[in-house]
């Protein structure tokens, strides 16, 4: 079974830092407008979406932090490299997100049992504005998004805002229609509830990135299967698969060579790794050989440390 890994949909680190500080720059303008409407006009679902707004802000803030740290060159320290700061970062907001959710589901909560009186016109020309505010930062991160767990966090951030702006505008129609101002802590609920939707179905793989858990479109079986069909090799044993970064994939394993291929080895392996990264864009493979008649005493495929 072949694996492509380069489908990804790149650019340029400058335009991307830029995209990300226009993001930041218009979602606390937001923040700050949503604040001072939801006291002034008393609906909690107004003031829920400037918190989930204010967090969009952070999270970009972090995302863009990250971005910049990702790319700084290996040390002496930190031999792989700095890429996994995006990964860290996508944690930091996915928490934050789920921190958000909780206290905007009590406070939602709270409001049923002692309802406030809203002002529904000011609610919605406010939140109309900020689902503006919100396309835009979508439109900004979108792209970038399909390339980075770091920024599809950010961008999932701004989407549950979006929803967000637009149960807030119902709510708010509602009241001067109906005068239901139950709807504002419902639709409160229903902003929670989605963050925590999105955020079960992305934290998962920034979780298994960092737990060292193997790429989810790669078997480790197809890789042994593959590595010991290349010719000399009489098994492999040992292997560990996972993901160094979001990308990019590494694999160490002990290869078994043939008694009566010994003599070429080295080439063997070799032989190994073109295929690793030919066939499954592996570009960082670790191979330790052995001789068929000194094979280590455990011969499992997958093993510990």
């Amino acid at each position: 079974m072949a694996h492509d890994h380069h489908h990804h949909h790149h650019i340029d680190p400058d335009t991307g830092d830029t995209r990300v500080a226009w993001a930041v720059a218009v979602n606390i303008g937001l923040t700050l407008a949503q604040v001072i409407g939801g006291v002034l006009s008393g609906s909690l679902a107004l003031i829920a979406d400037a918190l989930h707004n204010f967090s969009d802000a952070v999270a970009l803030i972090i995302a863009f932090l990250a971005r910049r740290i990702a790319r700084r060159p290996a040390t002496a320290q930190m031999s792989f490299g700095y890429g996994r700061a995006e990964v860290v970062a996508a944690l930091v907001n996915y928490t934050t997100l789920i921190l958000i959710a909780i206290f905007l589901i009590y406070e939602g909560v709270m409001r049923f049992f002692d309802p406030q009186p809203i002002d529904g016109w000011m609610v919605v020309w406010i939140a109309m504005i900020a689902l503006v505010v919100d396309l835009i930062t979508a439109a900004l991160t979108y792209t970038m998004s399909k390339d980075s767990m770091n920024i599809r966090a950010a961008f999932l951030h701004n989407l549950a805002d979006a929803l967000g702006s637009v149960a807030v505008i119902v709510a708010g129609t509602l009241v001067i229609v109906k005068g239901w101002t139950w709807v504002d802590p419902l639709a409160t609920l229903m902003i929670a509830g989605y963050i925590l939707w999105h955020v079960q179905a992305e934290i998962g793989g920034v979780i298994r990135v960092l737990m060292l858990g193997s790429p989810p479109d790669l078997d480790p079986c197809d890789l042994a299967q593959a590595m010991g069909a290349v010719d000399g090799v009489g098994g492999v044993h040992r292997l560990h698969v996972w993901q160094m970064q979001e990308h990019q994939a590494a694999v160490q394993a002990h290869l078994v060579i043939a008694e009566d291929a010994w003599h070429r080895a080295d080439a063997i392996k070799l032989a190994v790794k073109n295929e690793l990264h030919d066939r499954f864009a592996i570009r960082h493979s670790t191979l330790e050989i052995e001789s068929a008649r000194h094979i280590c005493r455990d011969t499992r495929l997958i093993t510990g440390l």
